[in-house]
Formats: C-alpha cells, sequence, structure tokens
C-alpha cells in the first residue's frame, strides 16, 4: 500500500467500539509457486530452491470506500477520497512465503519468510495493475546439505520488488513477480557474520506466481 493507503489501513484496523459495524468487504486470496536464489555459497550448490507464494488481503478500491464511509472514521474520510484502493492483510501471523525445497541431490532447505510491513506504489490500474514495493521481512529457514554447513538462518531484512497482477475476470486474477531481499549477513553453520560478505547468506531473490481468487466476506469494522 502507499503510505495513504497506510495510514487508513491503520484507522480501520483501530477498534472502533461504537461505531463497528458489519459490512462487506472484498478478500483477496493468492497462493502460487515461487522460486528462491540464495546468492553465495548455496547458489552456487544448487541455484534454485522452491516454494510457495501466499498471500491474504481485504481489497477495498474507490467504490467500496464511496460506498462505506461510513465505516471509516470521520478524520480520515478525506484519505478515502484521495485513494483508488486499499489492500489490508488481516493478520501479521500469516506467512508472506513458505519455502519447501526437498533435499533432491546435496542441499534441502524449509522455513517462512513474514512481512510485518510492506509499502507499494500501484503505476497502472485497471485489468492489469504493475506495482513496485519495498517492506520489511522476517526469515527463519533451515538448510540441511552434504556438501555445505547445516545452517539455521534467522534474519530480519527489507525487500524491494515488482509485480504485475492480470484480472481475468472481477473474482479470479493472476500475478507474477520478482522480489530482491536483503539481510543482515549471516554465515553458513551458525547465527554470526561471515568473514567476507560472499561467503554468507545476504541477498535472496524470489520470482512467483499467483493465481487469485477474490469473494465476498462480512466483517466488522
Amino acid at each position: 500500500m502507499n503510505p495513504r493507503s497506510f495510514v487508513l489501513s491503520c484507522a480501520l484496523l483501530l477498534p472502533q467500539v461504537a461505531l463497528a459495524q458489519r459490512v462487506e468487504v472484498p478478500v483477496d486470496v493468492g497462493v502460487g509457486p515461487a522460486a528462491f536464489l540464495f546468492f553465495g555459497p548455496i547458489f552456487e550448490d544448487q541455484p534454485v530452491h522452491t516454494g510457495l507464494k501466499l498471500s491474504v488481503e481485504a481489497v477495498l478500491d474507490k467504490d467500496w470506500l464511496r460506498k462505506n464511509q461510513r465505516a471509516i472514521p470521520t478524520r480520515y474520510r478525506k484519505y478515502a477520497r484521495s485513494l483508488n484502493e486499499v489492500r489490508i492483510s488481516p493478520s501479521l501471523l500469516i506467512p508472506d512465503a513458505l519455502i519447501v525445497s526437498p533435499k533432491l541431490r546435496d542441499t534441502g532447505m524449509y522455513g517462512a519468510t513474514w512481512k510485518p510491513l510492506a509499502l507499494t506504489l500501484p503505476l497502472s490500474s485497471g485489468p492489469a495493475r504493475l506495482a513496485v514495493g519495498t517492506g520489511l521481512l522476517l526469515t527463519y529457514a533451515y538448510m540441511h546439505s552434504s556438501t555445505l554447513p547445516s545452517t539455521h538462518f534467522l534474519r530480519p531484512g527489507a525487500e524491494l520488488g515488482v509485480e504485475l497482477e492480470l484480472a481475468l475476470s472481477q473474482s479470479f486474477l493472476v500475478s507474477l513477480g520478482w522480489e530482491s531481499a536483503l539481510y543482515i549477513p549471516q554465515e553458513l553453520g551458525g547465527l554470526g557474520l561471515p568473514d567476507r560478505l560472499r561467503d554468507g547468506i545476504f541477498h535472496v531473490g524470489q520470482a512467483y506466481l499467483q493465481l487469485h481468487v477474490r469473494f465476498p466476506y462480512t466483517t466488522r469494522l
């Protein structure tokens, strides 16, 4: 979401006991394959690891914001009038991605990435939506290998990405994208810093394809 969308999202998520009312919101659930590239020794050992890209969001478009102004706190309604779309994730506990890469040859990896904060800037709107985004990450992954030291990778990071979303219908969409994540460097076989940047884990690329289904859901705002 862009900065104004972020402000409005926070306002909608804050408890509003006196104003709470039941409203119907469109919910977007996306899932699809992802390819992870751990640049450095892991990439040299095995360039690609597999996994899943996940997303669950309430998608509030301009028409929804206009029809449901009473669900928005009064002081934030001016933000709503200037926005084309607001997307809200219902829970920080939902992973952004899962790493599920069995040991088919020398190295296997399992883990998850959470994205507690994300900001998105749409570059276009309509049936084809192009957007760039950034966010804060937390990733845990366990790597077991016959050629590299077994490693519990646990690091915060920041990412920059681009996504193209194509609406095939009002309720079915497809998106594809790329994200580059930079982490505090970690050595293989431990949780400390590597002696040399190129000998540890510090940059992970992710390419993904998602299928999205949108459906109405009644909730209380």
